[in-house]
């Protein structure tokens, strides 16, 4: 999960395949699925120390750093993850809101929360108790609740 909220995927193997990894990279390493598992999470990046980066300083002398992906690399070579269920409750409240034609304040409202609160489960930036989840279908938008676990 990123910053953001939102749940990302990332398949290393699809991107080393787009990479096309020869042996002079740097990466290569990281084929080697031992090598790959040594990776540490350091200031929200990925970082491998057992590959070793040489990089210039401003003075032009060689300094040597781990091997790292940013957030913002990672975010890029991600895919959008399939939705989770607290995203999937914010889908059915929405759509069910707009058909039964209410604004989120008016869901709000009725079910005893904000319309800051109903924004954010609508948009998946927030999960939701069953209970509250329970107010906003029942007395927010006066549908009968069922759950049925399979």
């Amino acid at each position: 999960m990123f910053n953001n909220g939102e749940s990302r995927t990332l398949n290393f193997e699809e991107i080393f395949k787009q990479w096309n990894i020869g042996e002079d990279d740097v990466e290569y390493p990281l084929l080697n699925i031992k090598e790959f598992k040594k990776v540490q999470l350091r200031n929200y990046t990925l970082s491998w120390p057992n590959i070793s980066v040489t990089l210039l300083t401003e003075e032009g002398d060689e300094e040597q750093h781990p091997y790292e992906l940013s957030p913002d690399q990672l975010y890029e070579l991600s895919e959008s993850a399939e939705p989770t269920d607290s995203e999937k409750f914010g889908s059915l409240i929405k759509n069910a809101r707009l058909r039964a034609g209410l604004t989120q304040e008016q869901l709000a409202e009725r079910s005893g929360t904000s319309r800051f609160y109903i924004s954010r489960l609508e948009n998946n930036r927030t999960d939701v108790e069953l209970s509250t989840f329970r107010k906003i279908v029942e007395a927010g938008l006066g549908r009968h609740f069922k759950l049925i676990i399979e």
